[in-house]
């Protein structure tokens, strides 16, 4: 019996069983064993394929990265087309977009990359209409766009049906990890412990722990829950190999519906409501709109001004920084410009909504808000000598300069005796 085969074999008895406390050991266990096969099938469709597939081979630009994910034909090139002006084939037939097609967004000083994704059907988790190789796009994004024709959502259930995909290869859309930490060992056995109560794990939250842990293969390893986690957070912890991706919604099309229906749809949680052809809700590719700062916002990008001694900030060009990717301290500041700057740093001057005076000496870890400008000061020459990795810092940049000569050296021998 093949993997699909058990894997629809498992989801059928989960149907059939009640859930009750009596049933919530037995429903754990298959809830392992269904994230195990599944967990199966993605490491037989990265190792099957030998490299990235054609077209969707996408180089990382700009501060952040948005997928827009979507069945086909609800106007997602037309919606990239919107938000950075990329030109993208559109047409009223199906599957028009065939490749991973990126485009720019600019915003408030910042670029953010947009990638146009072929439309996905249900079963895409498995492999069908190319679904792998968009949804790996997907993980490999800051962010996920959710587009959804508003016409149709009443009936197919398209949102659901998207989300279940997502979930099935381990994308979690708008939840944070849970607060569990776990360590595998060598020998030992399982130690369970909490810190507060676990009222969804059933009457022996430890036993069936230790059961979902050995269905991995996972006799000895400490694990600490800090919150009243699920059956499925817990089997998310033990994988280990889960995707946390904010994702907000966009219903198009709503000019095609009835007002009811439009105020239905715009109570949804992480959603908004618009036409793209109306241009409700969305604008120009150089214009502000709701849409381009609901994006901004679920990317949690930060704008940072710096200055020089004795100079005005420059207000032209702000360095953004992602709480997704290296967070937006201090130190991500530094990280951003230069590593050598984050090596002689001294401390940092800060003017703005984090400082608690204007300005406020801060270190590395010091937190920015939006539109902070900051001014970095080094260490002067005789604090590098004092600092203790002075001396192999030294011999380091010495040992670089010797052998860059050396190879230039090499270089014109080699030319003088052709």
């Amino acid at each position: 019996m093949g993997a699909m085969e058990k894997i629809k074999e498992i989801e059928a008895e989960m149907a059939r069983t009640q859930k009750n406390k009596a049933t919530n050991y037995h429903l754990g266990t298959l809830k392992a064993k269904l994230a195990k096969l599944r967990n199966e099938l993605l490491v037989e469709s990265a190792g099957s394929g030998g490299g990235p597939s054609e077209g969707f081979d996408v180089a990382r630009l700009g501060d952040a990265r948005v997928a827009l994910i979507g069945f086909p034909s609800v106007g997602k090139s037309t919606l990239q087309c919107k938000l950075t002006g990329t030109e993208s084939e559109a047409a009223a037939y199906e599957f028009t977009t065939l490749t991973c097609i990126p485009g720019t967004m600019h915003y408030k000083g910042g670029k953010v990359q947009v990638l146009d994704l072929p439309g996905i059907i249900e079963g895409a988790a498995h492999g069908k209409g190319r679904g792998k190789e968009v949804i790996a796009c997907a993980r490999n994004a800051d962010a996920i766009l959710i587009v959804l024709d508003a016409g149709k959502e009443g009936l197919n259930r398209h949102r659901e049906i998207l989300e279940t995909e997502l979930e099935t290869v381990g994308i979690r859309l708008n939840e944070r990890p849970p607060d569990v930490t776990f360590n595998k060992k060598k020998a030992g056995g399982v130690r369970f412990s909490s810190t507060v109560p676990l009222t969804k794990l059933g009457p022996d939250p430890e036993g069936l722990a230790t059961r979902i842990m050995r269905e991995y293969k996972i006799n000895s390893a400490d694990l600490l829950a800090r919150e009243d986690i699920s059956v499925d957070q817990l089997v998310d912890v033990i994988v280990g190999n889960r995707m946390y991706k904010p994702c907000c919604y966009f219903y198009n099309k709503i000019d095609m519906i009835t007002i009811e229906e439009v105020d239905k749809l715009a109570r949804m949680p992480h959603s908004l409501v618009g036409s793209v052809s109306k241009k409700y809700n969305i604008a120009e590719p150089l214009e502000d709109d709701p849409l381009k700062a609901m994006i901004w916002d679920y990317l949690g990008l930060t704008r940072i001004y710096t200055k020089r001694k004795g100079t005005q900030p420059d207000l032209a060009e702000p360095v953004v920084l992602s709480k997704i990717r290296k967070g937006t301290t201090v130190m991500s500041l530094c990280q951003n410009i230069s590593t050598q700057m984050l090596r002689d740093f001294n401390f940092a001057m800060v003017w703005g909504k984090s400082a608690k005076h204007s300005p406020q000496r801060c270190g590395v870890n010091h937190p920015l808000t939006d539109q902070d400008v900051v001014q970095i000061v080094t260490k002067t020459n005789t604090q590098q000598r004092q600092d203790k990795n002075y001396q192999s810092m030294v011999q380091g940049f010495s040992d670089k300069y010797h052998k860059k000569k050396f190879d230039a050296k090499k270089k014109k021998q080699g030319k003088l005796r052709r």
